[in-house]
């Protein structure tokens, strides 16, 4: 550098110059206009950075608004004796609530060690935690390094549940600083960091469709979480970070790594001492697991039995229709909202049912199937079409117009199934999914009810493997036709009760037409003149009951069934017309034989006969009797409240009717070893379904058979079947019970009467007792058999057998004037002594007669 004079000089020269000033100051100007405007950017980006939190923050919802309680708690349903049956759990709600009392401090402290170590320390936030976490990123470039606190993640799972669906950086950012927010807000409330934990413990996934630890010991080693020891807490500790990864039945090697990692964490933070850790390490736990896998899978099918199924859908539309839930809602709290049902199951009569219908020789020889089909498939051009069993029919239809999907065996029905198939594949399209159901044919279902209560003790709806829930259950989906079951509830029931008819009312049984010309057929292919009711309900005579109908009349009749709780009948209204406009009522004469438009359910039919057996009161078939909720408040109180249908005498009558059936008729199959028993058999006029109902002074039991479509039932067996199962069945329900008759009420009174009028009997009567409401007993005497004693000794010795006359002790002459008093005038020969002519013009007497008093 030249440091001269001149060069000095030229230096000095050029720094005072006018034109050096300007760019110098300029220069000047630059540089603070840049630093000010740096400033000001800051300013500006804080200010914007704190507007912006602010505003996320002012969107972070309300801390007293904010609810910790985790939601989808299993539901359980528990029999009548009070033991559990079955839990009920969606697929992101299987949690059985418990206490921090209940959970082991081996396990709380294996979960505190691996997932946030300062958590009895901190505020809600980790602030080490988060400079770890942001030391991490800035050397690794990456996020992987987690910050969230137990409090953190107790709201992201139970708070922020939507935090799955975050696609950008912007929205995980907008949720991790309202959650830090709402961690620290979260902790001042409460301020007991054990209901945080206690709530935590009970919110997390814990892989296998588990959710809470309470629920994970259930699932990994079938026991109750306050029983596991310190190898399984650690066990299950270890799932909670990737579910799936570490799963100890899928993943057994992945989890025994996490698990030792918990104890190692435990061991480092003072939890446990090295012989603790040395124990748990060495700990076989993965082969217990499996063990309790094969348990949990023997122990409770995945499902549901009959009687859940329809438990289910009356728990819905109850919350539905009494608590005002939408169906969704109904649901949801039905599968996630940790209620507890009460039902009305009797395990021990259930396993009956289960164990007859599982028999092979309950049913009759040849056994036929019917197919339940449904085919996805997709096509070239990648659509996916769908296709049923009813387009199966339709195609094989086309070469044979009987076929109806009913087969001989199972190998039979796979080869139409494998024709139809191969055919929808010849062009190359592919299968997405396929079913095939073979199911036995003729089919079966029954119904047990305890009548007293409503109760019902037991269902099945089908015979052969339930092999999914919610399936077709045959006694209280399927609509069949009664049958002469409903001549009880149609006719003799309103005929009795309240038209002035009893047992001994009698009609001709002759042949007769419906209004449309049609013939009222008897089964037995006969008619025998004048019959009682009594004799029509024991030997099921059609034309009898049709007759009676009549009198009662269909609209009357009507009434009567929909008291019975029958709610598939036809009333003429607009549900009841078709496409054509054709209008369909059940108040016509045919009702009184069961020719119904629908049909009826088995469970709606044993309903129907309970009333009877519960003196005439009728009660809403009861599935449940209480639900509580997640709290153990009561939610819904299922009272078993019933109606009065026809009165106490009316049901004793028919009662006694129905005796008859099952001693000397129709139901002499269905006999009990050692109980007294009711009951009317039903048959379809072409053997398509059959039926019997009876009961026991205990309960009421109703069996079907048929075929599924109603195809036409064979001669033999396949007739009968239904009866043995009946019978077999209350045999073993009612085994070791004390033997009781039917209680007889006030109001009916035994008498004599004649047996082929009804009427009280005269001379020549054959006489039998009947039973009678005190407001109906006959005042009418019968006038068709007659004997002359005075001409025929021998009649006198047969009137002596039959009836064993006294004199009448008030009339000791033999005259009477009054016909009704109880004395029975003998008819004269002809010639004019004034013979009885119906209760008129009796008491003249010719001197020969012979008048007898009969009691």
């Amino acid at each position: 550098m030249n440091y001269g004079k001149k060069s000095a000089s030229k230096k000095r020269n050029s720094l005072i110059s006018r034109s050096s000033m300007m760019g110098k100051r300029a220069h000047v100007s630059f540089i603070r206009v840049l630093f000010i405007g740096l400033i000001a950017l800051c300013v500006g980006v804080s200010s914007l950075g704190i507007g912006s939190i602010r505003g996320i923050l002012a969107n972070t919802p309300n801390v007293d608004e904010v609810d910790i309680m985790p939601l989808g708690y299993a539901t359980f349903l528990y029999d009548c004796n009070g033991n559990q049956i079955r839990k009920l759990a969606a697929p992101n709600a299987n949690r059985l609530p418990v206490s921090i009392d209940q959970i082991p401090e081996d396990l709380q402290h294996a979960v505190v060690a691996i997932e946030d170590e300062r958590f009895y320390e901190h505020n809600g936030i980790d602030v080490r935690g988060i400079l770890r976490a942001g030391v991490k990123a800035l050397t690794s470039g990456g996020f992987s390094e987690g910050a969230s606190t137990i409090t953190q993640q107790l709201l992201k799972n139970n708070v922020f549940t939507n935090w799955t669906n975050e696609s950008t950086q912007v929205e995980r950012f907008t949720r991790k600083l309202q959650e830090q927010y709402l961690a620290i807000e979260i902790e001042k409330k409460i301020n007991d960091k054990n209901v945080i934990l206690e709530n935590y413990l009970n919110t997390i996934n814990l892989g296998a469709g588990a959710y809470g630890v309470q629920a994970a010991a259930r699932q990994y080693f079938n026991k109750d979480v306050w029983d596991l020891n310190l190898s399984e807490c650690a066990t299950i500790a270890g799932i909670t970070q990737a579910p799936t990864k570490y799963n100890p039945i899928e993943n057994p090697k992945e989890n025994a790594k996490r698990r030792k990692e918990v104890l190692d964490h435990m061991l480092d933070q003072g939890y446990i001492t090295q012989e603790q850790y040395d124990e748990a390490i060495n700990d076989d736990v993965y082969t217990r697991i499996q063990e309790a896998q094969a348990y949990n899978t023997q122990s409770q099918s995945k499902t549901y039995s009959y009687f859940e199924d329809e438990l289910t859908q009356q728990v819905v539309n109850d919350l539905m229709n009494i608590k005002g839930y939408t169906k969704t809602q109904a649901q949801n709290l039905l599968y996630s909202g940790g209620l507890k049902i009460m039902t009305t199951q009797d395990p021990d009569i259930q396993n009956i049912l289960n164990e007859e219908y599982a028999d092979p020789s309950n049913y009759p020889d040849y056994v036929q199937y019917s197919l339940e089909y449904a085919l996805t498939v997709k096509k070239p051009d990648g659509t996916e079409v769908n296709y049923s069993k009813e387009m199966l029919k339709l195609y094989f239809q086309n070469e044979d117009s009987s076929f109806d999907l009913l087969f001989d065996s199972q190998d039979e029905a796979q080869t139409y199934v494998d024709r139809y198939k191969a055919d929808i594949l010849s062009d190359g399209s592919t299968v997405v999914a396929e079913r095939v159901n073979f199911i036995p044919q003729p089919q079966s279902a029954m119904t047990v009810i305890d009548q007293h209560t409503g109760y019902v003790k037991a269902i099945i709806g089908g015979r052969g493997e339930k092999t999914a829930s919610l399936t077709l259950n045959r006694a209280t989906d399927s609509t069949r036709q009664p049958g002469s079951t409903f001549k009880i509830v149609s006719t003799y029931a309103p005929a009795l009760n309240e038209k002035g008819m009893t047992l001994a009312t009698t009609y001709e049984d002759e042949p007769i037409t419906y209004e449309n010309g049609a013939p009222v057929n008897n089964a037995s292919g006969s008619f025998n003149g004048t019959t009682t009711i009594r004799t029509a309900i024991r030997n099921s005579v059609n034309t009898v009951a049709v007759q009676c109908f009549e009198d009662v009349t269909p609209e009357l009749g009507l009434k009567y069934l929909d008291n019975f709780g029958f709610t598939t009948l036809a009333h003429g209204t607009e549900a009841d017309t078709d496409a054509n406009g054709n209008v369909f009522t059940d108040a016509n004469l045919p009702t009184a034989l069961g020719g119904l438009t629908y049909g009826v359910t088995n469970v709606e039919l044993c309903a129907a006969y309970a009333a009877i057996a519960n003196n005439g009161n009728y009660i809403k078939p009861v599935y449940y009797t209480k639900i509580l909720d997640h709290n153990g408040n009561v939610l819904i109180e299922n009272n078993s409240a019933g109606r009065s249908v026809i009165k106490e005498t009316t049901a004793y009558l028919l009662t006694s009717a129905m005796e008859d059936v099952v001693q000397n008729g129709t139901g002499t199959a269905c006999q009990l070893d050692n109980m007294a028993v009711a009951g009317k058999t039903g048959t379809t006029e072409d053997y398509n379904d059959l039926w019997f109902v009876g009961y026991t002074p205990y309960y009421t039991c109703a069996v079907w058979s048929g075929y599924d479509g109603n195809q036409k039932m064979p001669e033999g067996d396949a007739r009968n079947f239904h009866k043995t199962l009946w019978r077999k069945v209350m045999n073993r329900i009612h085994q070791g019970m004390e033997y009781k008759e039917f209680e007889q009420p006030s109001g009916i009174e035994q008498i004599s009467i004649c047996s082929e009028t009804g009427l009280l009997p005269r001379a020549g009567c054959p006489v039998t007792e009947e039973y009678f409401d005190v407001g109906t007993i006959p005042t009418d005497y019968c006038d068709q058999h007659f004997y002359d004693y005075d001409e025929d000794e021998e009649e006198m010795e047969i009137f002596d057998e039959q009836l064993t006359p006294t004199p009448d002790p008030e009339n000791p002459d033999g005259t009477t004037e009054n016909p009704d008093d109880g004395v029975i005038d003998v008819p004269d020969d002809g010639s004019g002594d004034g013979g009885d002519n119906g209760g008129e013009d009796a008491g003249a007497d010719n001197g020969d007669d012979n008048i007898y008093y009969y009691d």
